[in-house]
């Protein structure tokens, strides 16, 4: 992956705004899923590259490192062959002493070649250390960014479980409500004075057919006293009542 597609995708990844994402999705728990499934993705791909950014700027300090120490050795060289062929020259042996002083000076050419290449690579190790300090601080942020995503899922969570159960004990409450308890026990005790108010009923009239029956007994009663008086006048008797 591209050292710049993954500096994009940081970029915007850690410069995106949760709540008014939240704010505009239709469904925010999904949302938030899908935001830690793709924020874990990026940071494991995030992670490889700073790995691999990582790998090659040490490669190219190591290269670096290296061309340092064969300036160094090939300057030791051309140091060692120069006073070779200054004993030579003192011992009046030309031949030999130019012999080492065209060792002196190829090893001289080899120790500029080697610190040309150590010189050049110095911008692009400084450029690569940019990269893998801004690859750090991005990946950092994306873990940081990864951390509020999952509590802002779990705190979505908590309070979706707690909308809920309160929307369960409200259809509850409403469902005891509808039921009314109170009414219903009115409605028996409703019933119950109504049959009450039967059996009054019923004993008051079984009472008046008792009062009937002893009225008609008392009529009869006072019917036959006076077919008495009737039949004691019509014998030359008297309708007083004797004392």
């Amino acid at each position: 992956m591209a050292k710049q597609s993954i500096f994009g995708r940081i970029a915007q990844l850690t410069k995106a705004n949760v709540n008014s994402l939240l704010d505009q999705a239709e469904d925010p728990g999904k949302m938030l899923d899908q935001m830690v499934r793709d924020y874990t993705s990026s940071i494991s791909e995030a992670e490889a590259a700073v790995a691999q950014t990582i790998g090659n700027l040490r490669m190219l300090q190591d290269d670096r490192a290296e061309d340092i120490r064969d300036a160094a050795n090939w300057g030791n060289k051309a140091l060692a062959a120069s006073r070779k062929a200054d004993e030579f020259r003192a011992a009046g042996k030309e031949f030999d002493a130019a012999k080492f002083d065209n060792l002196a000076k190829v090893a001289i050419e080899r120790q500029i070649s080697s610190e040309n290449e150590a010189k050049a690579s110095e911008p692009t190790i400084a450029s690569q250390e940019e990269v893998v300090e801004k690859l750090k601080t991005g990946l950092s942020q994306m873990k940081g960014k990864l951390g509020e995503l999952a509590r802002k899922r779990d705190e979505l969570v908590a309070r979706s479980r707690n909308a809920e159960a309160q929307i369960k004990m409200h259809d509850a409450i409403k469902s005891v409500g509808m039921m009314d308890a109170t009414s219903e026990v009115s409605r028996f005790e409703e019933k119950i004075r109504r049959e009450e108010a039967r059996v009054r009923g019923a004993n008051e009239l079984a009472e008046s057919s008792l009062d009937a029956q002893f009225e008609a007994l008392e009529d009869l009663g006072e019917r036959s006293e006076v077919e008495a008086r009737l039949a004691m006048l019509k014998a030359g008797g008297t309708t007083a009542i004797e004392s």
